[in-house]
């Protein structure tokens, strides 16, 4: 399914404003750098990959008002655009890989005169948005192997389309498998506390005429205890060199579940959302997020005033719990330490 998430136009980016699905599919033109920073802080963007390309996009955004002609300046302004930019939010360090690609590119043609430099750093992004659609369709071929014809799966969060530039990473085998001719139901967590399952998930999987089952976190156990669950399959905001992978907050639950009840539990992700600086999913930084994202609804008081709160919106699963991990290149296997690298490098 190619959902139209994030676009380049020239002027503007163009976002689905996913804070309103599914009841309404509403589109905003940021046209200004602060306007698309606060769409990354509050998720009306949202997901690894496409936080990668609204990076990237951020950084035009913040260039085609520049009028000096000073190209040691520009190249200055740019990595403080970057700089500014990598503060909307912490964990998926696609978008952190994003900005250096941009800071490295102006910083590597400091010699050029301004005008150029712009359309290199254009150039550049547009690449990246180009790129993001061609690894999510190979992510989603090399997932579809992994799927059996009458099979059930289950997923958390959202890793479609929507998290994209184009089909998705964990939804992409699913999208994948489908083209293929595959029939198989998937279970979708309802994922607390911005419920992005049920309301991202849930609508991308119906859309794509895939037979969709919408859980409660806590239901999970239950339905891999009930049901032959075939398997598991989650995105990733950040994966350490070892296999630690940082996920939406419940995906290590998942993890734990997987194992107990033997189920493969499969990390889809480009080569981007690696952290090979990263040696253990300890180092990971992991956001937390606002009380109101849990005592309140759509605006609607869901817990007592003044309650306490805790709202991480990340965990990290272990690489032990993990089966495999699909990337672009093919499904990485254990021992993850020796084979990430032997993969991206």
């Amino acid at each position: 399914m190619s959902v139209d998430t994030i676009r380049w136009t020239g002027k503007a980016v163009r976002i689905i404003d996913q804070t309103k699905l599914p009841n309404k599919l509403v589109y905003i033109d940021c046209r200004d750098v602060d306007t698309l920073w606060h769409a990354i802080k509050t998720l009306q963007v949202r997901g690894a990959p496409a936080l990668g390309i609204a990076a990237a996009f951020g950084v035009l955004l913040g260039i085609k008002g520049y009028k000096k002609d000073n190209s040691a300046a520009f190249v200055r302004y740019v990595c403080e655009l970057c700089d500014y930019i990598g503060k909307s939010r912490p964990t998926a360090v696609n978008l952190f890989n994003a900005l250096a690609q941009m800071r490295g590119l102006a910083l590597n043609n400091v010699d050029k005169p301004v005008a150029l430099l712009k359309a290199v750093l254009e150039a550049e992004a547009r690449a990246i948005y180009e790129e993001d659609k061609a690894v999510c369709r190979a992510m989603g071929k090399h997932g579809a192997a992994l799927i059996k014809n009458g099979g059930t799966y289950m997923t958390v969060c959202n890793a479609g389309g929507l998290a994209t530039a184009d089909y998705g990473t964990a939804l992409g085998v699913f999208y994948a498998a489908k083209e293929a001719g595959k029939k198989f139901k998937v279970f979708a967590l309802e994922t607390r506390p911005l419920l992005q399952g049920a309301r991202l998930t849930a609508w991308e999987l119906m859309k794509n005429k895939i037979d969709v089952t919408l859980i409660c976190d806590n239901m999970a156990a239950t339905v891999m205890k009930d049901n032959k669950i075939n398997g598991i399959f989650t995105g990733a905001d950040r994966i350490a060199a070892n296999g630690d992978a940082a996920n939406k907050i419940g995906t290590y639950m998942l993890g734990v579940l997987a194992k107990h009840h033997a189920v493969p539990f499969y990390i889809v992700a480009p080569k981007t959302t690696f952290d090979l600086k990263i040696d253990h999913g300890r180092k990971i930084p992991i956001e937390e997020r606002s009380a109101d994202e849990v005592t309140s609804f759509a605006g609607t008081p869901t817990a007592p005033k003044g309650v306490k709160v805790f709202n991480p919106s990340f965990d990290v699963t272990p690489h032990e719990l993990i089966s495999g991990i699909v990337t672009e290149y093919g499904v990485i296997k254990t021992p993850y330490d020796r084979n990430i690298k032997k993969a991206l490098l």
